[in-house]
């Protein structure tokens, strides 16, 4: 199976204070994105890497220049930057992932790859580890049921269609959703398959992440 990715590296990185994009954050004369990058590069089934991010920046900050790569610019939002990358997909089958979330593992891949033999759309998830309250205007308003709760990470894996499709109609809608799941939750017309993610899949927001 064939897939192209869109990874989103188009934000400001604010909370890093690093007065530029935190994607381009060196750890051991790599940047985060590089980082990301490599399980992809070295997948032979990835046949297509779209970054999300300002073409100047990523010239700017590493060399990777494979046969495989496109950039495309970013949007005001990331489910706008998201759209850009989807007008660039050629593959039947697109993965969209967090630039910021270096550590995803090949297994992982493996596991999306895998339920979309049988699905139209899967995203890794990890089980809560802590109690969760609903909250009101400060106060609690109820304790959902832990075992029910699950976190949700990326890479996120569509048929490409199926995603465009439910962008467009949110576009439409002006409806924004918190990730590109919830946009297939809300149009699809589709079950999305929760496959097991990795509590080491961590998104890099603030300097102590990179421990």
């Amino acid at each position: 199976m064939n897939y192209s990715v869109i990874i989103v590296a188009a934000g400001k990185g604010t909370r890093m204070n690093l007065g530029y994009n935190k994607v381009y954050y060196r750890v051991d004369g790599k940047t985060i994105l590089e980082r990301t990058m490599k399980v992809f590069e070295e997948d032979k089934r990835c046949s297509q890497i779209i970054i999300v991010t300002e073409g100047l920046d990523y010239k700017q900050h590493t060399n990777r220049f494979s046969g495989k790569i496109v950039i495309v610019g970013g949007g005001k939002t990331r489910q706008e930057s998201v759209e850009n990358g989807l007008f660039a997909v050629k593959e039947d089958i697109v993965f969209v992932h967090d630039g910021a979330r270096p550590y995803v593992s090949k297994e992982c891949i493996n596991r999306l790859c895998k339920s979309m033999e049988r699905n139209d759309a899967a995203l890794l998830m990890v089980p809560a580890k802590d109690t969760i309250k609903s909250v009101k205007d400060g106060y609690i308003e109820y304790t959902p049921l832990r075992e029910t709760l699950m976190h949700a990470q990326t890479p996120q894996v569509f048929k490409t269609a199926l995603l465009l499709s439910c962008y467009k109609k949110a576009k439409f809608d002006n409806f924004v959703g918190t990730d590109d799941a919830s946009l297939v939750e809300k149009y699809g017309n589709t079950r999305i398959a929760v496959v097991e993610g990795d509590y080491k899949n961590k998104k890099i927001t603030t300097t102590e992440d990179l421990d």
